[in-house]
């Protein structure tokens, strides 16, 4: 793609950007302004043991640096905002200076992202299929909203996760490991996607040749390439985690970062199955209690009925552990992971193993982020401009995944902005996606599925704020809708997914 062309999509989407500085922020944003406080007024053996304020530091130590770096710049826009007893501290100068701090980190997304669109443009031998993987991912819907709007820096931590996966489409391995490595290290929500990491470069990196019949030659397995990558990971390890081992705080860091006690499901539920699980539960309870079957008062009370979830108790289902969510995501990305095991096929297969990780944790994992999804539809992006089928599956995955975070703008100021952004995309993403396959990409079930949501957003976002007795009797319901709504788009992007992965190549050739 022409830089030119490039420039201006960048420079846009930036400017854009900075249209929001004074839209709606979450508690995100005093969340990130805690860190720069604890990070830049406190010594290191103080940052993961400070609770003066509820939002503790839980991301790993390269992200702490990383707001350690910043709290430098931000001391000459508001200095009152780095103190830590500066609880709920918004200024005008903390405002923007919060907000630039994630255009200009975005910068490297943009970059990362000129490197998967030049990848694929070597790939296809075409401009076409680069410019709309560069609106795609430039214009993201979700990514606009979650950083710019909502507030937080996914821009920045995506890029590093593009420009990895670019790196390995370039077959240039060992940098898109030390990519990884660092990601990991900056944001833990990324273990989601290390088996197809771990399991691809062992198998196509440190086996530099297959037998006749594809399986593994373990004569030319290099220990050399083995030992090459491993230093790059405890050498990136050490680096984050060493000084924080060397003062015996590895527990307590261990502890902030994973909460098991946060319960099974975030305050607002991701589109999963345990969404849909929830709801199960909660309609067994019901039925069982308007038929006599059982007393009302003799079931546990769920705490889904308040809309926000933190610690759950199931009524007639079994309760969820943490345990049973490592067991039925392990499950769900094994065929994946065997499979490129199996069949490599290049970055492609890379590609898709790491999609089905990042789908198969947010679809069974303990303590899911809507903001989650994202992880999935970026590096789908890139498998929509090369295949067909995948962009079908891109439409529904994106349409319905993006639809989901509507509640994170849960402001009337927002509606307008979240409605005009997500309908752009949307209408973009299916007339270019469309014309560059040539011809329609869905089912007939799945546009009506897809038409069906909009009218849950009528519902959700215009008819029941007009409805003041349910907003005070079910305010829970238009979360509850969506996401259950939603899981089922979801859903079936993730079964369609393994339906492609699985089936013989001949069966894709007779389809595409």
């Amino acid at each position: 793609m022409a830089d030119g062309w490039f420039a201006a999509l960048a420079l846009g989407v930036s400017f854009l950007k900075c249209l929001f500085i004074n839209a709606y922020h979450s508690t995100d944003f005093e969340v990130h302004r805690n860190w720069l406080a604890i990070t830049h007024s406190l010594p290191v053996s103080r940052w993961y043991h400070e609770n003066t304020s509820e939002w503790t530091l839980d991301y790993p130590p390269l992200f702490a640096w990383f707001e350690f770096g910043l709290s430098h710049a931000a001391k000459h826009f508001d200095s009152t905002m780095l103190k830590v007893e500066s609880l709920n501290y918004s200024s005008p100068s903390t405002v923007l200076f919060q907000r630039l701090s994630v255009t200009c980190t975005d910068l490297l997304y943009i970059y990362a992202v000129k490197e998967c669109c030049r990848c694929v443009q070597e790939q296809k031998g075409s401009r076409r299929p680069s410019f709309v993987l560069a609106v795609l991912l430039l214009w993201n819907f979700g990514l606009l909203i979650v950083d710019h709007v909502h507030f937080q820096y996914n821009g920045f931590l995506f890029g590093l996760l593009l420009l990895s996966v670019a790196k390995h489409m370039q077959s240039h391995h060992l940098q898109g490991a030390l990519l990884f490595s660092v990601l990991l290290n900056l944001k833990h929500i990324f273990l989601y996607v290390s088996p197809a990491y771990g399991v691809y470069l062992l198998r196509s990196y440190c086996c530099s040749q297959d037998n006749t019949d594809g399986s593994v030659c373990w004569q030319s397995f290099s220990v050399s390439r083995l030992l090459s990558l491993g230093s790059i990971v405890l050498s990136v390890c050490t680096l984050s985690l060493g000084p924080f081992i060397a003062m015996g705080q590895l527990p307590q860091l261990l502890s902030r970062l994973f909460p098991f006690k946060r319960g099974l499901c975030h305050a607002y539920w991701a589109p999963n199955v345990w969404a849909l699980y929830n709801v199960l539960d909660k309609t067994l309870a019901t039925t069982a209690v308007r038929l006599g079957l059982v007393s009302a008062s003799s079931l546990p009370k769920a705490s889904m009925t308040g809309g926000l979830v933190q610690e759950f108790t199931h009524s007639v289902l079994p309760s969820i552990s943490p345990s049973i969510t490592l067991l039925c995501t392990l499950l769900a990305i094994l065929p994946a992971v065997v499979s490129i095991w199996l069949r490599p096929r290049g970055a492609v297969g890379f590609l898709r193993c790491l999609l089905l990780c990042a789908l198969g944790s947010f679809m069974f994992g303990w303590h899911v982020h809507e903001k989650a999804i994202l992880l999935a539809i970026l590096p789908l992006s890139i498998l929509a401009v090369e295949n067909r089928e995948d962009a079908g599956i891109f439409l529904i995955l994106t349409t319905t995944g993006h639809y989901s975070l509507f509640p994170l703008l849960h402001t009337p100021a927002e509606l307008p902005i979240k409605a005009v952004l997500m309908l752009m995309f949307v209408i973009y993403s299916f007339t270019a996606l469309r014309k560059l396959h040539g011809g329609p990409l869905l089912r007939p079930l799945e546009c009506v599925y897809l038409v069906g949501l909009v009218f849950v957003a009528i519902g959700c976002e215009v008819i029941f704020p007009l409805l003041p007795l349910w907003q005070q009797t079910l305010p829970f319901l238009p979360l509850l809708v969506t996401s259950v709504y939603c899981s089922v788009g979801v859903s079936y992007s993730f079964i369609r997914l393994y339906v492609s992965l699985l089936r013989p190549e001949e069966n894709k050739s007779k389809q595409m």
